[in-house]
């Protein structure tokens, strides 16, 4: 049983597929977080920019 243990300790055949998917889920939050950061900026601005606008009444 040791030996066993022993070889699957050892095998490195699957470290780089943990490794693409620790990287791909690291890349996906991160674009989550930018997403939801940079929607409510937009939002914000958008708003601003629709009373600046309906404020003008030049046509």
């Amino acid at each position: 049983m040791l030996n066993k243990f022993k070889t699957f300790r050892d095998d490195q055949s699957g470290a780089v597929t943990v490794d693409w998917v620790v990287i791909t889920a690291a890349v996906v939050g991160m674009s989550a977080i930018s997403f939801f950061m940079i929607e409510d900026s937009s939002a914000d601005l958008m708003s601003a920019a629709g009373g600046a606008v309906s404020a003008e009444n030049d046509f």
